[in-house]
C-alpha cells in the first residue's frame, strides 16, 4: 500500500483500496488467493439453462440475441476483495456471485465469474473478452467518460448498472467500550490505520477537526497490524471500507473481536460494468436488478453476508458522481 488516494475515482485509485482490504482480512483468517492474471480463476453461476433458447425465464428476451444463443453471460472481476468477491475452496464466491445468481434466474442465462487484475477489467469489455463487470467497481463520470485522473481520453468509457451503496466505516472492539459512534467521538482517542490508506487521509482531516483534543494516529504497514491494535486495546477504532468492515466483525474471532459502528461516510455506488455499445445488454440487466429488488432476493442476498445497509432501493444507470 503506497498510495493515499481515494477509492472512489480510478480504477488505480480503486484498487489501492482493495489491496487494503485483503490485508484486512488476514486477520479475519478467511482464505483468499489474490489474482494475478487477466484469466486466473473461473466460476458459473448455478442459476441459468445450458440450453439458452429453450428457457422459460421472465427476462430472457429481453437478452441481445448472440447471448441468448450462447446462454452465458462472461462476466469479469477480481476475486480478492472479501465479501464482495473472493475465491474459495477453489470457486469465486462472495456477494457479487450470489448476486449474478438470482439475476441469472430472471434472464435464464449463466454468468461465467473469470477472475483477473483488477486495473484490466475495463479492457476487457472494450476488447470483448468479458460482457460485463461485477468487481465492486465504483460507478464514476471518469469511468463512464474513460478519461484518466488528468481527464484524458483513455478510452470510450463503459456504463453501469448500479447496484451497491459502500463508503467507510469504523471498526471497534467487541461491545464497543469507548462508545464510539461518529468521526467526532474519536477526539481526544487514538485509532489506528494502515499507513499510506485513504483512512489515514480521513483521520488526519479529523485531526484537523479535533485541534487541542488531540486525535492520536497510530499508522501501521498494514491493517491487520492496525486490527490487532484496535483489539489489544491499544486503539479505539480503525477505518475501512464498510463491506470489508462488516466482513471482519463477522469473521474475526468467530464475530467476537470486532464491530462496525456509526453511519457509513463518503457513500459511492458500486456498477456492475458493461460496454457502451450494448444497451441491450445494459437494460436487460437493470431490469433483472430491479426484478431481484423487487421478489426480495436481492435483499436475502445482502442479508446473508451481512451488508444489509448498502442496499439500493432500485436500479440506476450512470448514477455515480
Amino acid at each position: 500500500m503506497t498510495a493515499s488516494t481515494t477509492r472512489c475515482t480510478t480504477a488505480a485509485k480503486t484498487r489501492t483500496s482493495r489491496i487494503a482490504a485483503v490485508a484486512a482480512i488476514a486477520v479475519a483468517g478467511s482464505m483468499l488467493l489474490t489474482a494475478c492474471g487477466d484469466q486466473t480463476e473461473g466460476g458459473t453461476t448455478e442459476g441459468g439453462t445450458k440450453s439458452a433458447a429453450a428457457s422459460n425465464a421472465p427476462l430472457f428476451s429481453k437478452l441481445p440475441a448472440d447471448i441468448q444463443k450462447a446462454g452465458v453471460i462472461k462476466v469479469g472481476t477480481d476475486a480478492a476483495y472479501a465479501p464482495m468477491e473472493f475465491t474459495e475452496g477453489g470457486k469465486i464466491v462472495g456477494v457479487d456471485p450470489d448476486i449474478a445468481e438470482a439475476l441469472s434466474k430472471q434472464l435464464g442465462v449463466k454468468f461465467q465469474f473469470t477472475s483477473g487484475t483488477f486495473d484490466g477489467l475495463i479492457t476487457s469489455i472494450y476488447t470483448g473478452r468479458q460482457d460485463l463487470i461485477m468487481s465492486s467497481m465504483t460507478d464514476n463520470k471518469k469511468r463512464q467518460e474513460g478519461l484518466d485522473d488528468n481527464g484524458k481520453k483513455i478510452g470510450k468509457g463503459i456504463d453501469f448498472v448500479d447496484y451497491f451503496s459502500s463508503g467507510v466505516s469504523l471498526l471497534v472492539k467487541k461491545g464497543n467500550p469507548q462508545n464510539i459512534n461518529s468521526l467526532d467521538d474519536l477526539c481526544g482517542k487514538t485509532v489506528a490505520v494502515q499507513r499510506g490508506t485513504i483512512y489515514e487521509d480521513t483521520f488526519k482531516a479529523q485531526a484537523v477537526k479535533c485541534g487541542s483534543n488531540k486525535l492520536t494516529i497510530q499508522a501501521f504497514d498494514t491493517d491487520a497490524e492496525a486490527q490487532t491494535r484496535v483489539k489489544a486495546g491499544g486503539a479505539v477504532a480503525d477505518l475501512n471500507d464498510y463491506p470489508v468492515a462488516a466482513y471482519i466483525a463477522k469473521t474475526s474471532g468467530g464475530g467476537n473481536d470486532f464491530e462496525v459502528t456509526g453511519q457509513q461516510s463518503d457513500v459511492g455506488l458500486f456498477g456492475i460494468g458493461v460496454s457502451k455499445d450494448e444497451t441491450q445488454l445494459r437494460d436487460a440487466v437493470k431490469d433483472a436488478l430491479d426484478a431481484i429488488i423487487k421478489d426480495g432476493s436481492y435483499a436475502k442476498v445482502l442479508e446473508e453476508w451481512d451488508v444489509s445497509d448498502s442496499a439500493v432501493k432500485s436500479a440506476t444507470v450512470n448514477a455515480g458522481k
